[in-house]
């Protein structure tokens, strides 16, 4: 399958005041693809895994649906932000690849 690639500000999530998590927010219209190739493979509380690029650094997670924010969220790792220089605030090119979804690579 082919990656999903777009744009996305760094953020703080800022429920987690002694443990810095960073995220980005999926584009409307990328979470509706996520959410349509997904479709009965995803795991708890509707996760769903993917391999994700950002710069040079590649790395598996999974994304997380918000309520709050009306898409998917993807954390971003303090390694990934660190080896690619990465601060809150920056826009990131993303790509990623959702895994385990029953659709042929």
């Amino acid at each position: 399958m082919a990656a999903l690639e777009f744009d996305a500000e760094l953020w703080l999530w800022e429920a987690r005041a002694t443990d810095a998590w960073t995220f980005v927010s999926l584009p409307p219209e990328v979470a509706d693809e996520v959410l349509e190739r997904a479709e009965g493979f995803t795991r708890g509380f509707g996760s769903v895994r993917v391999e994700v690029t950002v710069g040079t650094t590649t790395w598996r997670t999974s994304l997380f649906p918000s309520a709050a924010a009306r898409t998917y969220v993807l954390p971003v790792k303090r390694a990934v932000r660190r080896a690619e220089g990465l601060e809150v605030g920056d826009t990131l090119r993303v790509a990623l690849r959702l895994l385990d979804v029953g659709q042929p690579d």
